[in-house]
């Protein structure tokens, strides 16, 4: 009898069973499992990077919101400043307008009390073209001053008031009421409603 032979694998298969070499369809899965795996390695590194990027972001234009913030606090502050300071140095330019008016007006008025006891002295008799001419002068500057707000303050037959009047002799009459101005010894005369000149009266007790 003619004896069978056995089969034998050949020696590269023998060979891949002795060092666990894959089959091409074995390297293909693997291949495609790891190759899932990096893309959501990648797709989680991506979404990571896009929440820190949005992040920082935010942090970014909070920072620049609080300096607009400081900014703009700064910029009113500087303007609240400079309109003080505009409204200060206005104020303190027209008080030293004023206290150079009172002083030229205090200067001028004892002129005006020349011009009036001299005018109010003539008799009919003694006026001529020259004391028109200086009734003239003394009715413009009467009228100058009033337009610069400078005004006569009432006293004849007025109750005596201190913030006005200064009274420099008293009388006992009983023809007029307690306290009544019965005669002005010199006129009184304010500037933008304060006393200029005090006028100097006489008052009934």
């Amino acid at each position: 009898m003619v004896a069978k032979k056995e089969k034998t694998k050949p020696d590269s298969a023998l060979e891949k069973e002795k060092t666990g070499t894959k089959e091409p369809a074995d390297t293909a899965q693997a291949e495609k499992g790891s190759g899932e795996e990096k893309t959501a390695e990648n797709s989680q590194a991506a979404a990571k990077a896009a929440e820190d990027s949005e992040q920082e972001t935010t942090e970014l234009e909070n920072d620049l919101e609080k300096k607009l913030a400081e900014i703009t606090d700064r910029l009113q502050r500087t303007m609240a400043e400079f309109d003080n300071f505009r409204k200060r140095t206005e104020k303190e330019k027209a008080a030293r307008y004023e206290i150079g008016a009172r002083s030229v007006i205090e200067k001028i008025l004892p002129i005006l009390d020349n011009f009036e006891r001299g005018l109010g002295g003539l008799t009919e008799d003694q006026k001529n073209a020259f004391s028109e001419g200086m009734d003239k002068v003394y009715r413009q500057l009467v009228t100058t001053l009033d337009e610069m707000d400078v005004k006569p303050i009432e006293a004849l037959g007025k109750e005596f008031n201190p913030d006005f009047h200064n009274a420099v002799m008293h009388v006992e009459d009983d023809s007029v009421g307690e306290n009544i101005i019965v005669e002005e010894f010199q006129k009184g005369y304010t500037y933008k409603g304060g006393v200029v000149r005090y006028s100097m009266v006489k008052v009934a007790n």
